[in-house]
């Protein structure tokens, strides 16, 4: 008998929207629906209208609603060998990294290194992690991104609902966020704000870069000097809109880059950060600050530097004194 080699679907499925849909759209309800299909068929099956929602034709950002029935087309689907599942290491380690915990939200410190999830060339991140951690928890959602690079902290959704209400949030600009990173060179002044519009781009090689250009995305980003050392200074960086890579753009467009940015730093100051310890993008989300519908008081989370970033800190202070 000859092996199977795909699944088929072998007739149009009819699924009605709950609660645990809710709100999302129609595209990211089918790319999690329908696991192992090409991103590129369920875009082109929602463009032909194949799927229907209430039998009418709908665009990919269409979000569903509570008792919407949703048409999905048959399908094809191959076979696909299951995904490498993270090892019980990096289990333990996002569970130690856990800042806040209730029925609707998970909160963590996010370390530097790790991705947010797996996707381009990458088996898995933390949102893999914690479905392995909390198997109850049907709904894990990315609330946000952060850069794998890129430490602190970080939102996962439990609850569809919770999910719905924090990008709301974000979109109307209620959510306060903090980061702190270590620029090149002395700051002048006090705070600056940066405007300067972002524009995606992809080189030759696939790698995705941004580039401040007139034709970008209109972005912001506070600066505001903390500490100051000899050859560098710390800064606290409030992002106003959340455009990929923005305050590593934008910190690069002031002439002063984030320490240990392979992409938009400095390869001489980052060599002369080696040389002081640092191993990672000193770029680290410490805080968070909001208010859910219905609260009667603001949630607040930090989440505080690592050890090796404190060391590198450590020796800044100790050659500015030297220096003085």
């Amino acid at each position: 008998m000859t092996e199977q080699k795909d699944k088929v679907q072998i007739a149009a499925e009819w699924v009605e929207i709950n609660e645990r849909h809710e709100g999302q759209r129609v595209d990211n309800f089918l790319l999690t629906h329908l696991k192992g299909v090409p991103k590129s068929l369920i875009y082109r099956i929602l463009r032909s209208g194949e799927v229907r929602v209430n039998k009418g034709r709908i665009k990919p950002a269409y979000r569903l609603q509570l008792g919407d029935v949703v048409r999905v087309p048959p399908l094809r689907r191959p076979d696909t060998p299951p995904a490498p599942q993270p090892s019980r290491q990096v289990v333990d380690l996002i569970i130690r990294s856990i800042l806040y915990e209730d029925n609707g939200l998970l909160v963590i410190n996010k370390p530097s290194g790790v991705a947010v999830h797996g996707g381009s060339g990458l088996s898995y991140g933390v949102i893999e992690a914690l479905r392995i951690a909390r198997p109850d928890a049907r709904d894990l959602e990315l609330v946000h991104r952060l850069d794998r690079d890129t430490s602190g902290c970080l939102m996962i959704a439990k609850k569809r609902s919770v999910l719905r209400a924090l990008h709301t949030l974000l979109r109307e600009d209620g959510v306060d966020k903090r980061y702190v990173a270590l620029l090149k060179g002395r700051w002048r002044g006090g705070e600056r704000r940066v405007t300067a519009a972002l524009k995606k781009n992809v080189l030759l090689s696939g790698e995705r870069v941004v580039r401040v250009g007139e034709d970008g995305k209109a972005s912001e980003t506070l600066f505001r000097p903390l500490r100051h050392f000899a050859s560098a200074t710390m800064v606290e960086a409030l992002p106003r809109t959340g455009r990929t890579h923005q305050i590593r753009v934008h910190a690069a467009h002031l002439g002063q880059p984030i320490a240990a940015d392979d992409k938009y730093g400095d390869d001489e100051f980052n060599a002369q950060m080696r040389q002081r310890g640092l191993r990672r993008l000193f770029l680290h989300a410490a805080s968070l600050r909001f208010t859910l519908p219905g609260a009667d008081r603001p949630l607040e989370f930090r989440a505080p530097l690592g050890p090796d970033l404190e060391t590198v800190l450590a020796a800044l202070d100790e050659e500015t004194i030297k220096e003085s």
